[in-house]
């Protein structure tokens, strides 16, 4: 009956779409009144008979639109509670859905896995039969089906998109594999799991911090905790950022196993990954604090403690959404709260709406943002901090929510997250200032930190101040490891060369290695790419040298791209001696780069060796570059992840998954190594 009433009204003309920022003369006042009335509305709904004569009234407000109606929907305590909201929402004739009310009901109806009504709400859409909303995406309908849980709608909507695709010669994107990943695991299919994860890396798709989400829960789920730590600890090697998410999924692993000494690492690398705890590591740390862990859990536990002007129920915003996982489900703290029939509720907040009204910094609303006093905690403040679009807006906001009456005061991680965002836009004075304030109040920021000034100084073409970071590292941080020094090292070349500096560059590799400070090989094969596009030859073989003096056996990717080097520049004879190199390492290259090697040769003449080069063997899968990974990702690195993962599964070749599924077959190391380019 739900969804016949939703088609009735689904193309009545509507007066009530979303207002525009233009349309009204405080954008902050227009965002508190309809943030009352979500709060209204989220109040109604908790009431213990809801019923359409309390929502009547609040739907018929003039200010009801699709951004109240959206967060309204979300902010339902229930999916049946959401759905009686859509029901009688299509009594009110001057109200008709928009995309993101439609997006609202339909991942209501996944998360309660009323699959059916979910298709027929799709196909209505896809059909037109909301006007000019428009259709479900590939990526939409497959995102519903995980959260619904659907494996076989999820499937077949994939291949839909694959045949799509296929025809302009391109592959899914890699959230489509990390959906399909996640819902083999839920559903008990380890080894599917697996072979999907292999099946995108062969295709040349690079994993990402999301994979290794899925990769890492999947492990905890199976009990393979050291497995999963294991993959945790190559990341940082492999560039990929570290998450709140997988802190919390380990942590709770390892809580269930009280091991306690592990936890009190992981609190500790997440400190060094400036990643502020979230709600959801209470227990985990009420468990370490009860075994005896009380100074390690301090700093933590202070920062999750609630604000005592803030109420004791809270309310989750919903950021299922949000890419950025280390602010997915954080919960907001404000200081005024409604009740309705004994309800209490803390205020809704969205602070991406907010900050949007505020992006002018008009000194009209900054009077309305103070006449709301809002309650400012570090949570709420980064929250805001993240969703401006302009660093002087960002600027100004953090010195006046300073001043503002109350106990709020900055530490490390609204320093941070401002320091960050002044980086990006090539603000280095008032970077300094802010650095200068850190030490002066002892504080220390964490090496992420760091190491995103560095490269966010390359984004802004601010080199010198990205090697002033670099040489203050001890004093902004504390003592840091060799391995995290290169990591900075390595950040900092990238960082000239965008600022096309690259000839210094490797004045500072010579330094780098001469205060005992090896570059890894990402380093090494990212520099000589630079130089090789650069047609530089002459570095290109010193830095291919060098990497071999330094104990660095050079994997497929730094071979091809020394060989395209030789080629492009009319040196197919020093090519083919590379190309000899690589064969007596048993490694393969692939068909492109060979295939370019042989002519290079047989336009220099050299016929014999061009026929010897071509009966060599090439590899099965002719992977393109990914271009800019040669920095992140090597061969080896990813092929031991993998290791790691795939035989969690399997015992001496034995299955140990919840499923009867074959291993995934055809994999071989071979597979990843053009995919690290």
């Amino acid at each position: 009956m739900i969804f016949k009433r939703i088609f009735l009204t689904a193309t009545t003309t509507s007066s009530r779409h979303f207002v525009t920022n233009n349309a009204v003369p405080n954008r902050v006042s227009h965002y508190l009144q309809r943030a009352k009335l979500v709060d209204s509305i989220r109040l109604a709904l908790r009431s213990p008979s809801p019923t359409p004569s309390l929502l009547l009234p609040l739907l018929n407000d003039p200010k009801l639109d699709s951004f109240v109606v959206t967060h309204s929907l979300r902010s339902a305590p229930s999916p049946d509670s959401a759905l009686s909201l859509v029901e009688t929402l299509n009594s009110i004739p001057s109200f008709s859905h928009t995309q993101s009310t439609l997006h609202a009901i339909t991942k209501i109806l996944a998360k309660s896995k009323r699959i059916s009504e979910l298709q027929k709400l799709i196909d209505a859409i896809n059909n037109g039969e909301f006007g000019d909303v428009g259709g479900v995406r590939f990526m939409d309908q497959l995102r519903l089906n995980a959260v619904a849980g659907d494996l076989d709608s999820a499937l077949r909507v994939w291949n839909d998109y694959k045949l799509v695709l296929s025809k302009s010669k391109k592959h899914p994107c890699v959230e489509s594999y990390n959906l399909l990943m996640s819902l083999y695991k839920k559903n008990g299919m380890d080894l599917k799991a697996v072979e999907m994860f292999r099946k995108m890396v062969s295709q040349g798709i690079n994993p990402n911090t999301r994979t290794y989400t899925v990769v890492i829960d999947q492990l905890v789920s199976s009990g393979k905790l050291e497995a999963a730590l294991e993959v945790f600890d190559i990341l940082p090697r492999m560039r990929i950022k570290r998450t709140l998410k997988q802190y919390l999924i380990l942590t709770e692993g390892f809580t269930k196993t009280e091991q306690f000494e592990v936890i009190k690492r992981l609190l500790k690398e997440m400190k060094n990954d400036g990643i502020l705890p979230g709600h959801a590591m209470r227990m985990s740390l009420n468990c370490m604090r009860e075994a005896g862990f009380l100074e390690e859990t301090e700093e933590f536990v202070k920062e999750l403690l609630p604000d005592e002007r803030i109420g004791n129920v809270g309310f989750f915003l919903d950021n299922s959404d949000d890419d950025d996982e280390d602010e997915a489900g954080d919960e907001i703290d404000v200081e005024n709260d409604g009740s309705v029939d004994g309800v209490r509720l803390k205020t809704w907040l969205d602070p991406s709406a907010l900050a949007s009204a505020l992006s002018d910094w008009n000194p009209d609303e900054v009077s309305a943002l103070e006449d709301a006093k809002f309650v400012w905690t570090t949570r709420l403040v980064c929250k805001l901090l993240r969703s401006f679009k302009k660093a002087d807006t960002a600027w100004k906001f953090f010195w006046w929510v300073a001043d503002q009456p109350g106990e709020f005061t900055h530490d490390v991680y609204t320093i941070s997250r401002l320091i960050a965002i002044l980086a990006r836009h090539g603000h280095v004075d008032l970077v300094n200032g802010l650095v200068f304030k850190v030490k002066q109040e002892g504080m220390h920021l964490s090496f992420s930190t760091v190491r995103l000034m560095i490269d966010f100084y390359g984004i802004s073409k601010k080199s010198n101040a990205a090697l002033q970071v670099l040489g203050d590292i001890e004093s902004l941080t504390g003592p840091v490891s060799k391995f995290n020094l290169m990591l900075l090292y390595s950040s900092l070349f990238r960082t000239f060369i965008k600022c096309k500096r690259g000839l210094e560059a490797m004045g500072l590799l010579e330094e780098m290695i001469s205060s005992g400070i090896l570059p890894d090989i990402q380093t090494f094969t990212g520099l000589i790419q630079h130089f090789a596009l650069e047609g530089d030859l002459r570095t290109v073989q010193k830095l291919f040298g060098m990497a071999r003096q330094s104990g660095l056996d050079p994997d497929t990717d730094m071979f091809r791209i020394v060989i395209l080097a030789y080629c492009k520049n009319g040196a197919a004879t020093l090519a083919l001696r590379v190309f000899e190199d690589m064969m007596s390492m048993n490694l393969i290259l692939d068909g492109a780069t060979k295939a370019l090697l042989v002519k290079s040769l047989w336009k220099e003449g050299k016929r014999r060796e061009a026929a010897i080069v071509q009966e060599k063997k090439e590899k099965i899968n002719d992977i393109h570059q990914l271009e800019g990974h040669v920095w992140t990702v090597t061969a080896a690195d990813l092929t031991r992840l993998y290791d790691i993962y795939s035989s969690a599964f399997t015992t001496n070749g034995n299955q140990t998954s919840r499923q009867t599924c074959e291993a995934p077959v055809g994999f071989h190391p071979s597979h990843f190594e053009s995919f690290a380019a």
